[in-house]
């Protein structure tokens, strides 16, 4: 491991409902929520003020809506935040060849590749450069971690939030990690938290305590190991610049639990489409062929048929999404599918086009398992054109009045706000959902905000002994 806290997490704050509240100056230093509005939508993002009533990313929207019920519920604008996000990695990409962005929102950089920095007090200062730059050109605050591996800068960053930059100075990792929850570690999810306490071990110092033998024991050979080393503080991993994609998948999750076969079937053929769609804008193709299913009692399963080489060919993957279908039961709802396409490769097999009309023989044999329930990470499903459909939060242009978005619909009415990102809070006015006047938008642009304004937290006080803010 390094000897300078050389690399640096980004994790933007609360990133989904901050670009909201700077598009929209009503919704500044108010609860915003963005996430899935249907009776099974689950939140993605909630603003610093929403986390004060205990609503969280993942929480079902039902619950979020009890919790804060005047909050603002807004429907997510994906091609929105990847183009702010496009922007904060450019600034990132400025300081180093070595970025690996995990998400939209958040990523790591090894400053030491690209010369930003090589010590503990110039790492500091690229920090600090580099939050007041996202401010000065999304308007938008990031927390920054800087540490001398990629697990404590995690952390750190953690720490930092809201917008704060705390660093790890080289040495002090262990005092640090002692009395943190195991449950801080990478890998140590539910489960896993469970399992180490029943044993009596609920810190990472108590980690440490039991020993490497005692950590295979209880959880194996690869996880004990692994965990044994990240207590110690020893994480090797190295920042990757190009993460490469290991499959495409797309998924919808219905309000209502489809019980009817025949509209199974149609669901995932029209899946299928979709994920090749993506699959071919990616510039891949791919030899095994998933098909999820979630049932009404929330068991999930998974079925998967190995090609025997790659294809991008609707017709193969829906031929093949199909009959995996075949293997499933059905009965008593489907509330989730989904298909993905994995084994990708950057060519096609010309001869696959075959399988399309049933020639099999070469197909391996499908390799077929069965998960546990579990969590999601909100999905992002291709919209379908706005004929006169109206989202919460999504933008709209009126022939008279300008720029705006939707507050509300329903009823054959919906409701607009007419603002600007650079201007006051606007008015509200209402129309009829066929109103010729009123069309949907592109976003405008963000415009950078000063630390004290409504929805931008101030600078973040001086970290404790240790570590330097």
């Amino acid at each position: 491991m390094r000897t300078a806290p050389t690399i640096l997490h980004l994790d933007m704050d609360a990133f989904f409902a901050s670009v909201e509240q700077a598009s929209k100056p009503s919704l500044r230093g108010k609860a915003v929520i963005v996430g899935g509005l249907g009776p099974r939508g689950v939140v993605a993002t909630a603003s610093y003020e929403a986390r004060e009533f205990g609503v969280h990313s993942a929480m079902p929207m039902a619950q979020a809506r009890r919790l804060a019920p005047h909050a603002a519920y807004l429907v997510p604008r994906f091609a929105f935040y990847r183009s702010v996000s496009e922007q904060v990695m450019a600034l990132l990409q400025a300081l180093s060849p070595l970025v690996e962005p995990l998400s939209l929102d958040e990523a790591f950089v090894d400053l030491e590749a690209g010369g930003a920095a090589w010590d503990a007090e110039s790492a500091r200062l690229a920090g600090t450069r580099l939050r007041a730059d996202i401010r000065a050109v999304t308007g938008l605050t990031g927390s920054v971690g800087l540490a001398a591996s990629k697990m404590l800068a995690k952390i750190a960053s953690e720490q930092a939030k809201p917008d704060g930059l705390v660093l790890i100075v080289p040495g002090t990792e262990r005092a640090l990690l002692g009395p943190m929850s195991v449950r801080t570690l990478p890998g140590v999810g539910p489960a896993t938290g469970d399992h180490l306490r029943r044993a009596g071990i609920h810190t990472v110092g108590e980690l440490a305590e039991a020993g490497e033998d005692e950590l295979v024991r209880l959880l194996g050979k690869a996880h004990g190991h692994g965990l044994y080393a990240m207590a110690l503080a020893r994480d090797e991993r190295p920042v990757v610049a190009e993460r490469e994609a290991k499959s495409v998948s797309v998924e919808d999750t219905y309000d209502v639990d489809i019980h009817d076969r025949v509209r199974v079937g149609l669901e995932v053929q029209r899946l299928a489409d979709r994920c090749v769609r993506r699959l071919r804008a990616a510039g891949h193709s791919g030899r095994t062929i998933v098909l999820k299913v979630r049932r009404y009692d929330f068991s999930t399963l998974t079925r998967s048929e190995t090609l025997r080489g790659p294809t991008d060919d609707p017709a193969v993957v829906r031929e093949a999404a199909g009959r995996l279908l075949d293997s499933v039961d059905t009965t008593g709802g489907v509330r989730l599918l989904g298909v993905g396409v994995s084994g990708l490769a950057d060519y096609t097999q010309e001869d696959l086009f075959a399988q399309a009309a049933g020639e099999r023989a070469g197909t391996e044999p499908a390799e077929r398992h069965t998960e546990e329930p579990g969590a999601d990470e909100p999905d992002t499903p291709d919209q379908p054109p706005a004929e006169r459909r109206w989202p919460p939060g999504h933008d709209v242009r009126h022939t008279v009045h300008g720029h705006g978005w939707v507050q509300g619909s329903g009823l054959g009415r919906v409701t607009v706000r007419f603002e600007t990102p650079d201007g006051e809070p606007g008015r509200v006015r209402t129309y009829r959902t066929d109103d010729p006047d009123l069309a949907p938008a592109d976003p405008l642009p963000l415009v950078p905000r000063r630390p004290g304004e409504a929805g931008v937290p101030a600078p973040a006080a001086p970290t404790p002994p240790g570590r330097h803010g």
